[in-house]
Parts: C-alpha cells; sequence; structure tokens
C-alpha cells in the first residue's frame, strides 16, 4: 500500500517516465475523487498519484471534491501528501519560475466542503503549522541534493476561484503578509490534518499577481510556466522520497488527540 500521496494541479497531469502499474477507482462517503488514483513508483517507494481537475482538466477548483480526494487517499493507506500547484508571486521575491515550499496559509475560500465533522462529532484540529515540518525538510533537502533553488517558506493565501484576483484583492492581501495566492491549498491542507495525514506544499510561481504584473493574466502563462517546471518538479519530488523519514515524529500524526469537544 503507497503511504505517500502527491496531488497536481494545473499543467501536471502525469508524471513523465514514471510507470502505472496501476490504477484505482475509489467512491468514498463524500462521492467521486477527482480521478482514478495512479499508483507508480518513485526510488522503489510506491506513490499515489491523483490529478487535483481531473486528467482532461474538467473541474474547476471551486468545484473539486477535495473530501473525496484526501479520504480516498487514506483509503489507500496514504500517511504524507504532497500536494503540487501553480500560484502567482505577491512578494517581490516570488518571481515567475520559482518554487516556494509555503509554511504558512490564509483562506479567503467560501462554500466548500471544508471539513469531515460536520456533525454530531464536534472537532476542532489545530492549524497553527498548517504544513507538515518533516516533509518540509526533506523537500528543503531535496532541494539541495539536486542544485534547484526552492524558497523556503512563504504564505500561500486561497482564493475561491475560479476567477483571478483584482489589483484591489492583491493589494489587501500583500497587506495581510499573503506572499503567494492560489486556488487549491485549502481545504486540501486542514482535511489532510483531521485525517492525520502529513501535508506539505510545492508551489510553482507561474506569473505575477493582478496589479504586480504589468501584462494580462493568462491561463497559456500559467501553463507554459509549469512545463517549464516540470522536470525540476520531478528532480525534488524524487530526491525528496529519499529523505522521508520511514517513521513520523511529526505532530500531525496526532492532530486528532485532545481536539474532540465533550
Amino acid at each position: 500500500m503507497p503511504e505517500i500521496g502527491l496531488i497536481a494541479g494545473s499543467g501536471i497531469y502525469e508524471i513523465p517516465g514514471l510507470v502505472i502499474k496501476k490504477k484505482k477507482r475509489i467512491v468514498t462517503p463524500f462521492g467521486k475523487p477527482s480521478d482514478d488514483y495512479r499508483i507508480v513508483e518513485i526510488n522503489d517507494v510506491e506513490i499515489a498519484f491523483l490529478p487535483r481537475h481531473g486528467s482532461a482538466h474538467n473541474i474547476p477548483p471551486h468545484r473539486v471534491n477535495y473530501r473525496a480526494n484526501i479520504w480516498g487517499l487514506k483509503e489507500l493507506g496514504v500517511k504524507r501528501i504532497i500536494s503540487v500547484s501553480a500560484v502567482g508571486g505577491i512578494s517581490k521575491e516570488m518571481k515567475p519560475g520559482g518554487i516556494v515550499i509555503p509554511d504558512q496559509v490564509i483562506d479567503m475560500t467560501g462554500g466548500r466542503n471544508s471539513t469531515f465533522y460536520d456533525g454530531p462529532e464536534v472537532v476542532h484540529i489545530d492549524f497553527t503549522e498548517p504544513y507538515c515540518p518533516e516533509i518540509r525538510k526533506a523537500l528543503i533537502k531535496a532541494g539541495k541534493k539536486t542544485g534547484i533553488v526552492l524558497i523556503k517558506g512563504g504564505a500561500y493565501i486561497c482564493t475561491n476561484g475560479p476567477r483571478l484576483e483584482s489589483k484591489a484583492e492583491i493589494m489587501a492581501y500583500k497587506i495581510m503578509g499573503a506572499d503567494v495566492v492560489g486556488m487549491t491549498a485549502m481545504p486540501e491542507a486542514s482535511l489532510a490534518r483531521e485525517l492525520e495525514i502529513c501535508f506539505a506544499g510545492v508551489s510553482v510561481v507561474t506569473n505575477y499577481a493582478a496589479g504586480i504584473s504589468r501584462t494580462k493574466l493568462t491561463t497559456t502563462e500559467v501553463l507554459k510556466t509549469m512545463k517549464s517546471s516540470t522536470a525540476k518538479i520531478n528532480m525534488v519530488l524524487k530526491e525528496c522520497i529519499i529523505h522521508i523519514p520511514s517513521k513520523r515524529k511529526c505532530p500531525c500524526k496526532d492532530a486528532l488527540k485532545d481536539s474532540r469537544m465533550g
């Protein structure tokens, strides 16, 4: 059973050079995931890969069944998830082509099914550190080993989409402390925490955000930058697998301890 899951979004629908051993179709209590799970091998380690928007990219970010996606990975035996996504750069350090390993998140989404605990059981997970420190450490080490420059932190602000943001919104997000903006980190990260699954993100800066960019934002630009970054992402992921410890010592595995009411 794969203990590591990989969720990828815009521009990454398959992992080049890796053979799909099998596909798993899962129907969860929360409906169908975005697509079949692909079971692949990286450095002799089984990985469960899922294209977040479907292999045909026909599911917009606000319609992704995040609960089904995360629950399905749990059913497969996954204990750690790496989530790859495209983002817009807000901070001056976040230039197009940069690869960020975020350490914080700001949730600006609405209307998404964002918890497994809708009642009668009430759970309040600690989300002080939304990203797993162990996987982040492994990713950063992978960057050093491969010689690929990674930005070792940043706040990811998650918007609802599917529209891109206005100039005023980006100005407000910058004041709030956001470094990059995307549409999928939430509720992926919090749902994983509710199931005591470790979660870390790899965010590719595909463009400057609205108002920071001097030109019109286009999806063509996003896909072009993601495509040019794919080789680097694959190198980091393959190296990262080697450095993830076999035994989890992070707080993620005990997320539900002392979190239930009553």
